[in-house]
């Protein structure tokens, strides 16, 4: 699985879908990483053999009917999370059993205290990394080195990977709480008091959505 990432153009390929809200063409693909079609398309491939990307056909938009053609192969990268592990080592299963735990208890108020702190330490780090940058940019990286994948829509900033998927899937309203802290706590560890974090689901993307509330951009 590691080995597939390895090839740096097949690396540039996945890093373009994975950031892409929908699937992408072979034609697209090439065009964006600068390669020929026929390469993207063996490495698009190779990637859908390895599991990170799934394979949809699509009829491009308006054509429909016996003359549309035949329908497109797009890529999107996968749902299915893949972990490596040498000697094998099972946290996911540990942190499902802790989820549990604080479910069943009721200890949510003291796991969004934790992760407003980790939050804050994180967003501290990140202002003096480089305190120069908009308030919008430094969430922005924050984000990023959390594992978020953000990314701006409109006046929001948005995340299309939640780095706790299993569990949220799990335990919605106790993951989606904590996610929610954690991104309080980095906000006001960054000074970033244009913006706010907020819950609003969306499909295909994490709980929490970043507001700005005060031309934090």
């Amino acid at each position: 699985m590691v080995a597939v990432l390895e090839d740096p153009v097949r690396r540039r390929l996945y890093d373009y879908v994975a950031r892409q809200p929908d699937g992408v063409s072979r034609s697209e693909a090439a065009q964006a990483v600068g390669i020929q079609r026929t390469l993207a398309a063996f490495h698009l491939d190779r990637l859908a053999e390895a599991g990170l990307v799934s394979v949809t056909f699509r009829r491009p938009a308006g054509r429909t009917g016996p003359g549309a053609g035949r329908p497109a192969k797009r890529y999107q990268r996968s749902m299915t999370e893949h972990q490596v592990s040498v000697p094998p080592r099972d946290y996911r299963r540990a942190a499902e059993l802790l989820a549990e735990v604080v479910d069943i208890t009721g200890a949510e108020p003291q796991l969004q205290r934790s992760a407003r702190s980790r939050g804050a330490a994180a967003g501290r780090a990140a202002r003096r990394d480089d305190p120069r940058q908009t308030e919008g940019e430094l969430v922005v990286a924050a984000l990023t080195g959390q594992g978020y994948e953000p990314y701006r829509d409109g006046a929001d900033i948005r995340v299309r990977n939640c780095p706790f998927h299993v569990l949220a899937d799990r335990y919605p309203p106790l993951i989606c709480g904590m996610n929610l802290a954690m991104l309080e706590g980095l906000l006001e560890g960054a000074a970033a008091k244009a913006l706010q974090a907020r819950l609003d689901p969306r499909p295909g993307d994490c709980c929490v959505v970043v507001r700005d509330v005060g031309g934090g951009f």
